[in-house]
């Protein structure tokens, strides 16, 4: 895009904010989403050794501009300050909770987790290890009985229930993407080793140290009215936009049709499934789905993971980052059906899910959310949108993103 091309397109999206200079390559990807694939709504933070070098937002807050503080016809626009709900982008948050745990030696990630939660031996789960949690390994990614909105909301009912599930394969031995359940493995575990919720042990621990704006279970005082936007489902973009994969495999489209197979019923184990909108969902702690942030928030959690923050806090020692980021889990996902390569928690560089470069790890949400970070490039990024994407695992506007801040550091 030419210069006068560039500032007539940021001036129509209404984008705002500063890039440094070298990365003006992400601000032009971040304005053509806007003009070329029909984002709503959304915001890009990228950091390089500890410091914020993209920080750009634009276009209005609500998906569906219900609510109009701009006055008639006006929808209220996106601020710096505006956060989503970013989806299974949470996972990561909540796989730093119990690295974090064992990095202080509360957690031993080869103990069984039925040493912290006697209940989960049941139907063989006994072998299940804790690492097998966090690689997706734990062979419990559906329920036989699917939970009920209020039960999914209610932690020791879902708890409960999935420490009763029989696994669907042989603890440690495969990988399928535990979806929903991750939320109730994680969060459980780490009640069990704390006496804490996780909502508390995110806010004390990591969001309220970093000063970053990171919630999973959102005080209610700050919820829908206030800072978070809502989400909506977005049109399906141009068939023309540039590196855009419109049509997933046959098979994949398949597993998703299916109502018996493993990925729908993975992906259905709440029916139905809360409003993403409503303060209820925004207040439940669900770590991994409902997490709340703005995408500074996103990528000054991750720049924390690889690095000191505005040379102050650290997170992972190195060899915590050594650990998230070792494949534990790479080939055929018997949920997501195409081929995952996994560390503990986080999502690792591939076709499915496609980072900056392949010492990067990070976690994708469905239909849009994407933060991640690369220590070989001291680079930690964060992107959050109002509008739902059709993708699970790679969404063209973050992409698009992606390849931006690849060209421009390369």
């Amino acid at each position: 895009m030419s210069a006068a091309e560039v500032e007539n397109a940021v001036a129509n999206a209404g984008v705002h904010g500063t890039v440094s200079e070298g990365f003006e390559p992400v601000r032009d990807a971040f304005v053509r989403n806007f003009a070329a694939l029909g984002e709503r709504g959304a915001g890009v933070v990228v950091y390089r050794d500890g410091r914020p070098v993209v920080d750009l937002w634009g276009g209005v807050r609500d998906f569906d501009g219900a609510e109009t503080e701009a006055g008639a016809g006006g929808a209220a626009p996106w601020e710096r300050g505006t956060a989503q709900v970013v989806r299974s982008a949470t996972k990561g948050v909540a796989a730093a909770v119990l690295l974090l745990l064992h990095q202080r030696g509360d957690l031993d990630l080869d103990a069984p987790v039925g040493t912290y939660w006697p209940e989960y031996k049941a139907h063989g789960k006994d072998r299940t290890l804790v690492r097998h949690v966090l690689a997706h390994r734990a062979g419990v990614p559906a329920l036989d009985h699917p939970l009920t909105p209020e039960q999914a909301l209610a932690p020791d009912v879902a708890a409960a229930a999935v420490a009763a599930q029989r696994p669907f394969w042989e603890p440690g031995t495969d990988h399928g993407y535990h979806a929903h359940t991750y939320s109730w493995l994680t969060g459980e575990l780490v009640r069990r080793v704390t006496g804490r919720s996780i909502r508390d042990v995110i806010a004390a621990e990591i969001a309220g140290p970093l000063g970053a704006d990171l919630w999973v279970g959102m005080p209610t005082a700050d919820g829908p009215a206030g800072r978070v936007g809502r989400l909506g489902r977005l049109l399906d973009p141009p068939a023309a936009a540039p590196g855009l994969r419109t049509r997933p495999k046959p098979q994949v489209s398949e597993a998703y049709r299916d109502p018996d197979s493993l990925t729908r019923r993975a992906f259905g184990v709440v029916e139905p499934f809360p409003d993403e909108n409503s303060a209820a969902y925004h207040s439940a702690v669900l770590p991994a789905s409902n997490g709340i942030a703005t995408a500074g928030g996103l990528a000054r959690f991750y720049a924390s993971l690889i690095g000191e923050v505005d040379g102050g806090v650290r997170l992972f020692t190195p060899d915590t980052l050594a650990l998230a980021r070792a494949e534990a889990s790479a080939g055929p996902d018997r949920v997501l059906v195409v081929h995952t390569r996994l560390g503990l928690g986080y999502m690792l560089h591939g076709a499915a899910s496609p980072l900056l470069a392949p010492t990067s790890f990070g976690h994708p949400g469905r239909g849009g959310a994407l933060a991640f970070a690369d220590p070989e490039s001291g680079l930690a990024f964060g992107y959050v949108t109002n509008g739902m994407g059709k993708g699970v695992t790679a969404d063209a506007r973050a992409q698009g993103l992606v390849r931006a801040l690849r060209g421009a550091v390369s």
